[in-house]
């Protein structure tokens, strides 16, 4: 899979939530490896924030990124929107300081992304794979985020309150493609009994019968209602029975639900990376959504690549026979024992480490440790694999170094130790030279990691 940007630009514009300010948001295609990143066009400089878990500030009420003094809110439907259509890398520039409501939903952003576009990049996309069960929670509010290996992508989303109209209710997405009909569509909810105590935070400016589900669950007097509704600039609406009172009717029993699978998935979007999981959140909010998200960003940034999913049952894409067509690399030399992947970028080959390699005899006779520049060779020989497997008749070409860079060593080798390289083109192939990035994994530890240059050239 490759990274995809916008095809063509796009732009939505309406009331800030919060601020109640009149704000337009332009979604621009962004080059490979830019991420989300949104720019204030209404600030000295043109400040621009990445759409990051490190830079969420706040979540009451939406979820806020900042850095410094800059900052912008209720960016989780347009971030949920851009997670689901696949998209990596988009620019948005507003001039304000929060993304529109619009309807409460995502689903004019949906509906403008389709418009637009999706326009394969070069770069591949880079998975978060999760491969045993994370767990986020929040012992106050009961909150709690479970996240299972799973092949694909999908959420179960488990809400309860404390309400006579809106108490248990569930919802769940098993298929992304299914998030523009399924999910984007339902609005944001709001409590009448909440509207005062928002309105002295300074929030919901923005907020009206049209762009929110308002849940009415709790029997006020005529004349405080009116009262909210000046506070609010919105029309007096007699209301004579607990239920939902907003303007168009519930669009699903469980749009609530729904609605908060939406902002779930707008927060993981600030992983910065699309995951691969089975998610369960249970009385999920943007507080315990971006904890989680924080959690994997940490993990993310102290290990910059995950190390490759390695079944040991599955079929090799190459075996040792087809190795030792490709190398000419024999006992004791030969140091890769199969390939189980391979992109068009990088490949991913497997070295099982036993006693009886020959090495261990002088190193060290009482304490045996694979040599780091061994490691570094498999990986050029896994390297070399990468190249030669993508040349017609690459039997009639070797590969040989030409310059090593960057090399560390974090781990011992020891007997025992499967060891699995990830090797990737930095550079596209030029004159027959391939610089390449190489990371040596034993579990999920990075052992040893290199940048080398190798020179194909065809057999005499």
């Amino acid at each position: 899979m490759k990274q995809t940007t916008l095809k063509a630009p796009f732009s939505v514009s309406g009331k800030g939530l919060h601020t109640g300010m009149m704000i337009e948001a332009e979604f621009l295609p962004a080059p490979d490896n830019h991420g989300y990143k949104i720019q204030r066009t209404d600030l000295e400089g043109e400040p621009v924030i990445d759409c990051l878990a490190e830079y969420v500030a706040h979540t009451e009420r939406g979820t806020v990124i900042a850095r410094g003094d800059v900052s912008v809110s209720t960016i989780e439907h347009a971030m949920a929107a851009l997670y689901a259509a696949g998209i990596d890398n988009v620019l948005i520039r507003v001039n304000g300081p929060e993304i529109p409501i619009l309807d409460g939903s995502a689903v004019e952003f949906c509906r403008k992304i389709e418009e637009a576009g999706i326009e394969e990049q070069a770069t591949e996309k880079d998975y978060y794979i999760v491969k045993q069960k994370i767990e986020v929670s929040d012992p106050q509010t009961g909150a709690t985020i479970v996240v299972l290996p799973d092949n694909d992508f999908s959420v179960d989303v488990m809400v309860q309150f404390d309400s006579p109209v809106l108490n248990n209710q569930f919802a769940s997405i098993n298929a992304i493609e299914d998030f523009g009909k399924e999910i984007a569509p339902s609005r944001t909810f709001v409590f009448v009994r909440e509207i005062e105590p928002l309105v002295k935070a300074n929030l919901i400016k923005g907020g009206d019968l049209e762009n929110a589900v308002v849940i009415y669950d709790r029997e006020m007097g005529q004349a405080e209602l009116d009262n909210l509704a000046d506070v609010m600039g919105v029309p007096h609406k007699e209301v004579t029975e607990l239920g939902y009172i907003q303007a168009r009717p519930l669009l699903w029993s469980n749009e609530p639900a729904r609605h908060k699978l939406l902002d779930v998935m707008g927060d993981l979007a600030l992983i910065g990376r699309p995951l691969k999981g089975k998610v369960i959140a249970t009385r999920p909010g943007h507080t315990i959504n971006t904890t989680f998200s924080k959690k994997i960003r940490k993990e993310i940034k102290r290990q910059e690549v995950q190390a490759p999913l390695y079944d040991p049952n599955k079929e090799p894409l190459m075996d040792n026979n087809r190795i030792r067509e490709l190398l000419p690399h024999r006992y004791p030399f030969l140091l890769i024992d199969k390939i189980i992947e391979r992109g068009e970028n990088y490949i991913v080959g497997v070295k099982n480490i036993t006693a009886n390699e020959p090495y261990f005899t002088g190193h060290f006779p009482q304490e045996p440790v694979m040599p780091g520049v061994l490691q570094i060779e498999a990986m050029a020989q896994t390297g070399g694999l990468l190249v030669l497997s993508g040349l017609d008749e690459p039997e009639r070409y070797s590969t040989y170094f030409m310059k090593i860079d960057n090399v560390k060593f974090r781990n011992k080798v020891v007997p025992g130790d499967t060891l699995i390289f990830h090797v990737s083109f930095m550079t596209e192939l030029r004159r027959g030279c391939a610089v390449m990035k190489g990371y040596a994994f034993v579990g999920e530890k990075v052992v040893s990691e290199c940048e080398f240059m190798a020179q194909i050239i065809k057999n005499k």
